[in-house]
């Protein structure tokens, strides 16, 4: 990621974040009606999850600036989802929800160069979290 595309995520993020329960539940919303396969893999607390999602989202968020540092918490992250039993293909369903939520939350500030910024930042995300999940099968 450019310098550029990592301060386009965490200025987008930090305008998102003081609705983040709010942001979550339209994320899951969406991921549930593009998605209904995924919806068992959800046990518990709904609002629970969405803090967890919201929380874990900053950490990346700031993280993005050493993303070597940050790989160790993303294969661990990636590993517990298997025990949720989370595929591959739930990658992309994730990925156009969450991008789907920052359009709906930012409106016209979510730009062209913000969703390219963003579809960047989750590619590398979901793509180490993929490997690491395939490696500790």
């Amino acid at each position: 990621m450019t310098p550029e595309q990592i301060k386009l995520v965490q200025q987008s993020f930090a305008r998102v974040a003081p609705d983040a329960e709010e942001a979550s539940q339209v994320f899951y919303t969406r991921l549930f009606e593009q998605a209904p396969e995924v919806r068992p893999l959800f046990k518990g607390d709904m609002r629970d999850q969405g803090k967890k999602l919201m929380a874990m989202l900053a950490t990346v968020v700031q993280g993005l600036n050493d993303l070597d540092a940050l790989m160790p918490a993303i294969r661990a992250l990636a590993v517990r989802h298997n025990d949720y039993k989370v595929e591959p293909a739930h990658y992309d369903h994730v990925g156009a929800a969450l991008l789907w939520t920052f359009e709906q939350a930012l409106g016209d500030a979510f730009t062209a160069e913000t969703r390219d910024a963003w579809s960047e930042a989750y590619g590398v995300l979901a793509g180490a979290m993929i490997a690491a999940s395939a490696e500790a099968r």
